[in-house]
């Protein structure tokens, strides 16, 4: 009788893990924004472009659910925003559930500390995840992404940051992302209304 079933490699294997998220990020202005959407139309993968809620949650970790035009997620980053590279998980669960997310962490004792009204454009280009957004009452920025494995973290960070700089568009310093987030999270009632 024939058996059927997985077969299994012999010997060592090596395993990558690819759940450490490298990110860059840098505001934009509105000029910047409109030409970097053209840009990658043409150059690159359009994947979409669509409407996102966030709630970041007052939990030790960054603790945030999220809907957008086709689902709904939960999601956990460990160490701190701004971080360049950080540990990522992410659950995603159908559309309609995203109120049942936030009734769940409201009854497990959490509170919205935030929440982020978000135009996005998504992009694939040279096999890096790109975003170009406009959040309500934050502004305009681009995001660079790849996952990738605690042992690449460091060197794909500075792919990132070389192949923003090709696109002529600075840095941000975390510093200043700190604090324009500070003032967001103290303010943010007032700023979504403008």
């Amino acid at each position: 009788m024939e058996q059927v079933g997985v077969r299994l490699p012999v010997g060592p294997q090596k395993i990558t893990m690819k759940n450490i998220e490298c990110e860059i990020r840098s505001f934009l202005t509105e000029k910047e924004y409109k030409k970097l959407i053209t840009f990658f139309k043409k150059e690159a993968t359009f994947l979409s472009a669509d409407e996102q809620i966030t709630y970041y949650f007052d939990s030790k970790e960054d603790l945030r659910i999220q809907k957008n035009d086709t689902f709904a997620k939960i999601w956990m980053k460990k160490g701190k925003i701004h971080d360049e590279h950080r540990e990522e998980l992410e659950i995603k669960v159908p559309r309609e559930d995203f109120e049942k997310l936030e009734k769940l962490f409201l009854g497990l004792g959490y509170s919205v500390e935030i929440k982020w009204f978000r135009k996005r454009h998504s992009f694939v280009w040279e096999g890096i995840d790109v975003a170009i957004d406009f959040t309500r009452g934050y502004g305009y920025i681009i995001e660079l992404e790849k996952m990738t494995s605690v042992k690449e973290q460091e060197k794909t960070v500075a792919f990132l940051k070389k192949k923003l700089s090709e696109l002529h568009i600075p840095l941000t310093p975390k510093e200043e992302f700190a604090k324009k987030y500070e003032f967001y999270k103290k303010n943010w009632k007032k700023l979504i209304k403008k």
